[in-house]
């Protein structure tokens, strides 16, 4: 299988590259994961609360899935129940951590570990192990987050984000935020997306690739050139480009840096005897 970086530097990988491990996870059993947690951030003592576990191929199709309220022993944040519905009476029910994370842990390690926004499920899921002493890890080429595929796919939708999708393609998933429903509705977008990369040819997905907006770091990346290089290199070709929503950085599309990245390629080339 095509070697890929975490998630975070998948955007730095040429599209071919893309599109090999795509086409190779499309072959692939999926482990759909979604945690329900009680904050955002393990390391400052959140812990999950509810996850799901969703098994399935595009040629078979869903095979299995079970969903666990859990029980941290630790208090649900009234922010949390206002978002997921999921109360402190709920929890308290449920079983202990201990009872639940050994039980999944089979799924876990089998298949493609996939989830929308993988990077957080995949935080919790290793700090929950870590408090029963097991170092749970997934090798990157076995990851799948939806998040990036849907930028590469989806590049001109307004949001990516898994509610707003679910709206968009008409997911009868029930309600958003709870592990159960987010993570039937991860499915069906890697399924329709993935269906996508196993039938379309490669000239038109690798343009549709070349939509996305990457990052100015991606940018240099692909190029192997310092960031302030790049954004001189990139203005000075009148590459558009665009300011991200969050932290107001400056974007480009995939293609026009790929395009930039040849041109390069093929000077330097040249220069060979």
């Amino acid at each position: 299988m095509t070697f890929l970086p975490k998630a975070q530097g998948q955007s730095a990988l040429l599209s071919r590259d893309l599109l090999a491990f795509y086409r190779q996870v499309s072959q692939s059993l999926l482990t759909v994961v979604d945690v329900e947690t009680t904050g955002s951030l393990p390391y400052r003592g959140a812990r999950v609360i509810e996850v799901s576990v969703l098994q399935a191929s595009l040629a078979d199709g869903i095979l299995h899935q079970e969903t666990h309220l859990i029980n941290p022993g630790i208090r649900v944040p009234s922010m949390i129940t206002r978002i997921t519905g999921i109360t402190q009476t709920m929890v308290s029910q449920g079983p202990f951590p201990e009872e639940v994370w050994p039980d999944c842990l089979e799924l876990l390690e089998t298949g493609v570990l996939t989830a929308h926004n993988l990077e957080f499920d995949y935080r919790f899921l290793q700090s929950e192990y870590r408090h029963l002493e097991y170092a749970f890890k997934r090798p990157a080429a076995e990851q799948l987050c939806t998040v990036l595929l849907s930028r590469l796919l989806l590049a001109d939708l307004p949001s990516r984000s898994l509610p707003n999708l679910v709206q968009h393609f008409e997911f009868e998933v029930g309600p958003s935020h709870r592990a159960g429903a987010d993570t039937r509705a991860c499915w069906l977008l890697a399924e329709l997306l993935l269906k996508q990369i196993q039938s379309e040819d490669e000239a038109q997905l690798l343009q549709r690739f070349g939509r996305q907006w990457i990052r100015l770091k991606d940018a240099a990346t692909i190029l192997s050139l310092p960031a302030k290089t790049t954004q001189q290199i990139l203005t000075e070709a009148g590459i558009e480009s665009r300011f991200s929503k969050r932290k107001n950085r400056p974007l480009y599309r995939r293609g026009d840096v790929e395009h930039i990245w040849q041109e390069r390629s093929g000077e330097q080339l040249s220069l060979l005897p």
